[in-house]
């Protein structure tokens, strides 16, 4: 096999142009392979294969650079830079990442996992460059969809003054995780007509550039005025960038390895910016990721000849709860509305666009326009529920403390993957927004212990008339404690088992932790009492003061960093109170996780029974 030849970067190469193509096949073949049975990002990755071969061919790792938006898209960059072998450790514990890391790889020269950020990583190390004294090229391969984020065009803005080599390629496959929307992608789809006027206009200088003298002037002037080539052959196209002083190239065949390679070495001789826009089809070379490339963007294990996962579903996931309880709500209320960012799949806001497409809105990659958007809707008197991984909505801090909070606005934001989300690691993980959003005045925060309370919250959520962030896992719903059922009453907790001496204060999801830890601390003779906490921001203090009367020690459970937690924050409370009790906040360390499976990371950073069995029973032996 050709791939067998590549060990190590840059062996690349060493391929001769003629097997270029069966080399990408091999190259799809080991992706769908490996993916299929450990999971990840195939659609992605499919589509950028021949792109990814180019970028290598015509750089020189790792002096060169590439900077991957997001990152998801990079496993050919890692085959091609020698980690072929780790791929059967993907996205497990201790094995590969499944984004670029410098930790990996000196030919990973930034950290990805967020969307819109390359343009600014790659453009600072340009300019890092530049102060070192090192020409290198740096690349920035950036998703049409990627362009959503307000990020990448204030990289872009700020790109246009520079004086120097910087290539920007726009990897252009309709695409960002669900399908584009908005003014840009309609931009981009009247520019993919143009391929004839970029090819002449690189032709055309080539050609006067050959003529002694004359030639550079000739190109010059032709450079200097909007009536030349550009306005004859095709009216604005790429007048976009053009008109920030970035050079626009493409659209190209992001599948044709030769004209790629003769682009991107056309571009490094430039010495200012460029985009080079090219075409890809997402899920290229498997079919069911080529038709349904949302599907698999992100994937479980499957089996490749019938597409299906090797794991069926039983049970509803909490954001299929979700999805359907919104759109009940919506039914009885007419003032519901959704807004997603890119995202109606993954949030389970696919049925409610369909059942509601007025009230729908997708913003694209854009969370910061989200939350003001929202914000916007409910000074209208709108309902406006946004959808969202815990992750993702850190990027709109200021916009939910600014616009948002500090006018009290109905908001409701619908907090997906909240806790431990496995494989796509830290940057992923969605164990801070207890914190972030605790800090903020007239936030409510709530977490439902099982996906019958969350359904019951989103009824409660339609009523309420302040923010309100309600915090759920990644995964199958929970199916147990149903016969707990409390109405769900503003600031209070729900009481599941009432006894003496130990009381586990459970968040979320860790009531199902905490019911397991009861019953081992009841084999070893201890009265328990569990509780529900349902309400983060406000907590129930009135039911704090109750138990301090009956109980000694209090152990507060949550999948949230330590630092800002509710654990803290009842510590404070008691503390301010003066209650003298034995407190343990269960929680995260204040790390960044890395990725594997939840399983696993719940016992490294202590979160299973047995470590916090050893927690309580080194807490009582302090007496």
């Amino acid at each position: 096999m050709i791939l067998d030849r590549i060990n190590a970067t840059n062996d690349i190469k060493k391929i001769k142009e003629e097997d270029y193509q069966a080399l990408a096949q091999e190259i799809r073949e080991f992706l769908i392979s490996k993916i299929s049975r450990s999971g990840g990002h195939l659609a992605s990755n499919l589509g950028v294969v021949e792109l990814t071969m180019a970028l290598h061919i015509a750089l020189n790792l790792p002096k060169d650079k590439i900077v991957w938006d997001v990152g998801h898209q990079a496993y050919t960059h890692k085959l091609l830079t020698g980690r072929k072998e780790e791929f059967g450790g993907l996205r497990t514990y201790g094995g590969m990442s499944g984004f670029p890391k410098r930790r990996e790889s000196n030919s990973d020269c930034f950290d990805t996992g967020h969307s819109s950020t390359s343009i600014s990583a790659a453009l600072g190390i340009v300019n890092g460059n530049m102060l070192n004294g090192d020409d290198s090229t740096v690349v920035a391969v950036i998703g049409d969809g990627a362009f959503t984020g307000g990020m990448a065009f204030e990289a872009l803005n700020n790109a246009s003054s520079l004086k120097r080599n910087f290539i920007i390629i726009l990897n252009d496959n309709h695409m960002s995780i669900s399908e584009n929307v908005g003014g840009f992608s309609n931009y981009l789809s009247n520019l993919r007509a143009g391929e004839f006027y970029n090819g002449m206009k690189v032709e055309v200088a080539k050609s006067l550039n050959k003529i002694p003298v004359l030639g550079e002037k000739m190109v010059r002037q032709i450079k200097k005025t909007k009536s030349g080539i550009k306005q004859l052959v095709v009216q604005k196209q790429g007048m976009l960038f053009e008109d920030m002083g970035i050079t626009y190239l493409g659209p190209v065949d992001g599948h044709d390895i030769k004209k790629m390679v003769r682009i991107l070495r056309d571009a490094k001789r430039l010495n200012h910016p460029v985009v080079i826009h090219v075409l890809t089809k997402k899920g290229k070379g498997y079919l069911p990721a080529e038709k349904n490339p949302s599907r698999f963007h992100g994937v479980e294990p499957f089996d490749r000849n019938t597409a299906r996962p090797l794991t069926p579903k039983v049970n509803p996931t909490y954001t299929d709860c979700f999805g359907r309880a919104i759109c009940k709500a919506a039914k009885k209320n007419e003032k519901i509305v959704a807004i997603t960012a890119a995202m109606p799949d993954g949030t389970g806001l696919k049925r409610f666009s369909r059942e509601y497409p007025n009230r729908f809105f997708d913003v694209g990659i854009a969370e910061e326009h989200g939350v003001t958007f929202a914000a916007g809707l409910a000074a209208s008197g709108q309902k406006p529920v946004f959808a969202v991984y815990s992750s993702f909505l850190q990027r709109a801090y200021d916009q939910i403390l600014h616009d948002v909070c500090i006018q009290n606005l109905p908001v409701i934001f619908a907090v997906d993957r909240a806790g431990l989300v496995g494989g796509d690691g830290e940057t992923h993980q969605g164990i801070f927004d207890i914190s972030y959003l605790s800090s903020i005045p007239n936030m409510n925060i709530f977490a439902p212990k099982n996906g019958q309370e969350l359904e019951d919250v989103i009824e409660f959520a339609a009523q309420f008339s302040g923010p309100l962030a309600i915090r759920y896992p990644r995964g199958e719903a929970y199916q147990g404690l149903a016969e707990f059922r409390a109405p769900i009453c503003y600031g209070k907790a729900e009481m599941i088992y009432k006894e003496k001496d130990i009381v586990l204060l459970a968040v979320g999801n860790m009531v199902k932790l905490a019911q397991q830890v009861r019953e081992c601390l009841k084999k070893e003779g201890y009265y328990v009492t569990l509780v529900n906490v349902r309400f983060i921001r406000p907590f129930d203090q009135s039911l704090l003061d109750e138990l301090t009367e009956s109980h000694e020690y209090f152990i507060t459970m949550e999948e949230n960093v330590i630092n800002g937690s509710f654990g803290e924050m009842v510590l404070r409370y008691m503390n301010n109170m003066g209650y003298h009790k034995k407190i343990y906040n269960v929680a995260v360390p204040n790390i960044y996780v890395e990725h594997g499976s939840v399983d696993i990371l719940q016992r490294e950073v202590g979160l299973d029974v047995d470590s916090i069995l050893d927690k309580i029973h080194g807490l009582m032996e302090m007496d």
